[in-house]
């Protein structure tokens, strides 16, 4: 493993190590590991050494350093990185400029003293939800190289599994952070609808876009959270929200909370790793009694049904002129989604409405509610099908199952990872989501720091 981001940052800090030795440690991991798994699609060694550099001459003139100084990190490649192009995961936008700067949360981490290493692999577009890139090659999940990282933040989770680095950045428009991080068994977090800022970030769905880091631990994740913080006024969503650090009310320790378990549709949907993993959760987090979304079913369709029009009208003109240049898994239906009635989206939007009003009436009584991120483990790599509650469904589509009704109304989300181990993939972690009420991830970051000291999440080192 690469260490604990806390770990590095206060050696870095003490002058116990330099950040330029810990990143040519990170530059010869990602050497080493990535060409197994396929997580990098750029390496920014020259930026990163420079970074590195800064930090050790502010060390050297005695000046304090910020909180993550020298932590080496990476983004997803729909991240804008100065110099480098923005990928989004697809063949259209190879030929784009480059980013003339740095997307906000980038500028944000490099103010609190990380240091940038690289861009990650993805789904193209971010539709997807196992990063099997057709035109960068699938990344492969580190516990198994022969299944997949989940999506559409992909490399961004096996990043952090493969030890490569602490942190990264990804995106989650359906579940696209909580997915990869269940499937890879890291901690990820998707904040509040609006709590963090999206610009310089390649667009998705802006209805339903959020951005978010990954870590290794709960209080890496925290830590991470905190430096990506602060209202932007460039971002209509992001505009207003103070920022809230969650990492000093940690300090002292897991906080007690009321904490329900989702039932209904969130255990019909789930195979039996997953109804385990909520299990083992639910005792270790003190779970007393189990509630249900009412909604979730219809929240799922009309996230669908948002992502296809928003999706759709986005690429519309590129779909028109460069077809070829669009992967199979996802240009069908973007060009269906440009078609979808504008009334469909007018009922969607009603019915998200509808149901984060019955999550409010949920949080009225409790703080978290505990889910399964994953309907299953890991598939391998090229799965088409997979059978759940008695029904054959799509493997790719059904990964977000269980994701998706909770993105469609903003609710905050950390993911923390278990190992259930209860069949024949019970080497494979998956993780289970701890839901918060909105702009509560203080409450989810505690819950999984709380599963953390208890032993029931954690990460397991390669």
């Amino acid at each position: 493993m690469s260490g604990p981001a806390h770990d590095i940052a206060r050696q870095v800090r003490s002058g116990e190590r330099s950040a330029t030795a810990v990143l040519e440690a990170t530059l010869a991991r990602v050497r080493e590991r990535n060409p197994g798994l396929n997580c990098f699609t750029a390496i920014t060694e020259a930026r990163a050494r420079q970074e590195a550099a800064a930090i050790d001459a502010r060390h050297a003139r005695g000046e304090t350093l910020p909180p993550l100084a020298g932590v080496p990190y990476a983004v997803k490649n729909l991240f804008d990185i100065t110099d480098e192009v923005t990928l989004a995961g697809a063949r259209v936008n190879a030929a784009n400029p480059p980013a003339l700067r740095d997307a906000r949360l980038i500028t944000h981490m490099r103010e609190a003293g990380a240091v940038l290493v690289g861009a990650l692999n993805m789904d193209e577009h971010a539709y997807g939800f196992t990063t099997e890139n057709t035109h960068y090659g699938a990344c492969h999940n580190p516990h198994d190289t022969t299944r997949i990282a989940g999506g559409s933040s992909g490399g961004s989770a096996a990043a952090v599994a493969g030890g490569m680095v602490p942190l990264t950045l990804g995106s989650d428009t359906n579940g696209s952070i909580r997915v990869p991080a269940s499937l890879c068994g890291v901690f990820g977090l998707k904040p509040t609808f609006g709590r963090l800022s999206r610009t310089g970030s390649f667009p998705f769905v802006g209805s339903l876009d959020h951005l978010g880091p990954f870590a290794a631990s709960a209080s890496d994740l925290a830590a991470a959270y905190d430096a990506l913080q602060g209202p932007d006024a460039d971002d209509a969503a992001c505009a207003q929200r103070p920022a809230e650090p969650v990492l000093p009310g940690l300090a002292g320790g897991a906080r007690k909370l009321r904490v329900a378990v989702l039932g209904g549709y969130f255990s019909e949907m789930a195979g039996p790793q997953a109804r385990r993993a909520v299990e083992i959760a639910a005792l270790a987090l003190g779970a007393t009694a189990i509630v249900d979304l009412p909604g979730a079913t219809q929240a799922r369709a009309a996230a669908f049904i948002i992502t296809a029009a928003e999706g759709g009208a986005l690429h519309r003109r590129k779909l028109v002129t460069h077809y070829d240049y669009y992967e199979p898994y996802s240009r069908d239906r973007l060009v269906a989604g440009s078609l979808v009635p504008a009334a469909w989206v007018q009922q969607a939007q009603r019915i998200r409405y509808r149901v984060y009003r019955e999550a409010l009436a949920l949080f009225a009584q409790y703080d978290v509610l505990i889910a399964p991120a994953t309907p299953v483990s890991a598939t391998p790599i090229g799965t088409d099908w997979l059978t759940l509650a008695g029904k054959q469904l799509p493997a790719r589509a059904s990964m977000g199952l269980l994701t998706q009704p909770i993105s469609c109304i903003g609710l905050p989300v950390c993911t923390a990872p278990t190992w259930p181990e209860t069949d024949q993939d019970g080497h494979l972690p998956l993780g289970v989501q701890l839901i918060g009420a909105p702009w509560r991830e203080a409450d989810c970051l505690s819950a999984a720091l709380a599963l953390e000291q208890a032993g029931a999440a954690r990460v397991r080192p390669l």
